[in-house]
């Protein structure tokens, strides 16, 4: 006798065959296998809304940017949850206890995307059925992918240029003296400039006299209106960097009337002499720089026919401009300055710096001034304001920079006169930009590699500042 026919037999069910018990326990298996699939399907269904119904979504990322994103799933209701799909994305994920996903990484496609979020039924025994749900996701290309470097075509451009130039200036230590202070400069060609094959239009000159002990410093931003001012930067950096190292080379009276001026009890007459000398100084150099720009556009206008009708202000440019030597009482620095830019000493052991001299604004927000403009030597008040020197006992750097350097850095002219965001900058050039993967400029003495290593800084990203940059430092 069966089982089945031994319990019914005992609930007084009798004469049952052995086939009628095997039917019966076919159908009963069945109809209660069925009732409890029912069941079961019906809870799956139910919890799979129940987490549908959390209306769970993955915020979208950037392409090379870290993503973190993180989602909650109920205890009480799932377990050994899971998402599937993301390592193709460049992403991972980890669970905690409490039924948290964790999902972090570099997204490395662009795109809209599906993950699968998969879980377990709370209590239900190992081996069943995994339920997956599908979450969209989308990252945004990487901005930076999305430029392109199209070099300029030496052949087609008129008054062409490298795309970007760096150089180094080692000054030795005399025999058993101290480590002299070296200059590195480098200028990159803006990617505004890069996406339409476009020249750059910053340029930079600098200099040191060994006979003398004095560096000159300049760089100038051509104009991008101005249809040649790459051209005009050169001139104007070219210029008054030849003129300087000139009248520096053995300037024996401007020598003692700076040693004359830090000895001075009467300071105020000391000064104007020392201020008269810089006029002279550097003052004729800009008006140097100025007449041969003039003189150039000039030339072209009358001989040769591809620049007929150009004129001085086709050369527009912005200069900076810096002398410099070590005497025994500390560094003289004098300096001058017209358009926008930065020209700044910077101490870092002081907690202090000194901006040396200030932006030019316009006749309207967004404007400059240039060295092509007339008026910028007409006003003999004005243009002497455009002068600074000063005496430091020593300084951590001399910085010359373009507006493709300090608008970024620095993002408005107020913040110019912030030691904290002159901190920002100089830690910036020491550590680089790690998620640029940008390294930063070892400032050892006689690092010539820095020059490299600051050419390659040129290239971290700031959103909306794509102009070119240039940046020279004294250090």
């Amino acid at each position: 006798m069966s089982v089945v026919s031994m319990i019914l037999d005992k609930v007084g069910i009798r004469d049952v065959t052995l086939a009628q018990a095997d039917d019966f326990e076919k159908w009963l298996l069945n109809y209660w296998w069925n009732k409890y699939s029912e069941e079961r399907m019906n809870k799956r269904i139910i919890v799979e809304n129940q987490i549908r119904d959390l209306n769970i979504r993955l915020t979208n990322g950037t392409v090379n940017k870290e993503y973190l994103q993180e989602i909650n799933l109920p205890s009480d209701l799932v377990r050994d949850i899971r998402i599937d799909g993301l390592e193709e994305l460049g992403l991972s994920s980890e669970t905690t206890d409490d039924n948290k996903i964790i999902i972090k990484g570099k997204p490395v496609q662009a795109g809209d995307f599906d993950v699968k979020l998969c879980f377990k039924i709370k209590d239900w025994i190992d081996g069943e059925e995994i339920s997956c749900l599908k979450i969209p996701v989308a990252f945004n290309p990487d901005p930076r992918s999305l430029w392109k470097n199209i070099p300029t075509d030496k052949e087609t451009t008129s008054f062409f240029k490298e795309d970007s130039v760096c150089d180094y200036i080692k000054v030795e230590a005399k025999e058993g003296g101290e480590a002299r202070k070296d200059i590195v400069v480098a200028s990159q060609r803006g990617r505004s400039h890069a996406q339409e094959g476009k020249p750059r239009d910053d340029h930079y000159n600098v200099f040191h006299c060994e006979e003398s002990g004095w560096y000159v410093l300049s760089v100038a931003d051509g104009a991008g209106s101005a249809k040649y001012s790459r051209k005009g930067s050169q001139i104007a950096c070219d210029t008054v960097v030849d003129f300087c190292k000139e009248q520096l080379k053995s300037n024996i009276e401007f020598e003692t009337n700076i040693r004359d001026y830090q000895d001075a009890e009467d300071k105020a007459n000391a000064q104007k002499v020392v201020g008269d000398m810089i006029y002279k100084i550097l003052g004729t150099a800009a008006h140097k720089a100025y007449k041969a720009i003039n003189d150039f556009a000039a030339d072209k206008a009358v001989n040769n026919p591809d620049f007929a009708g150009v004129k001085t202000k086709d050369f527009a440019t912005t200069l900076l401009l810096a002398i410099c030597k070590k005497f025994d009482f500390g560094w003289f620095v004098a300096t001058f300055w017209v358009g926008d830019g930065a020209l700044c000493i910077y101490n870092a052991d002081k907690n202090s710096f000194k901006l040396l001299g200030e932006p030019d604004e316009g006749e309207f927000s967004g404007q400059t001034r240039f060295l092509t403009m007339p008026e910028i030597f007409t006003d003999a008040t004005s243009f002497y304001k455009r002068f600074r020197f000063s005496i430091e006992d020593d300084f951590t750097a001399l910085f010359l920079m373009t507006d493709g350097v300090s608008d970024p850095m620095f993002e408005t002219d107020v913040n110019l006169r912030s030691i904290d965001k002159w901190h920002q900058l100089y830690n910036s050039l020491q550590t680089g930009f790690p998620e640029d993967q940008i390294s930063g400029v070892k400032f050892t003495d006689n690092n010539e590699e820095s020059k490299y290593q600051l050419l390659r800084w040129l290239d971290f990203w700031s959103p909306g500042n794509h102009d070119d940059r240039t940046i020279a430092i004294l250090y």
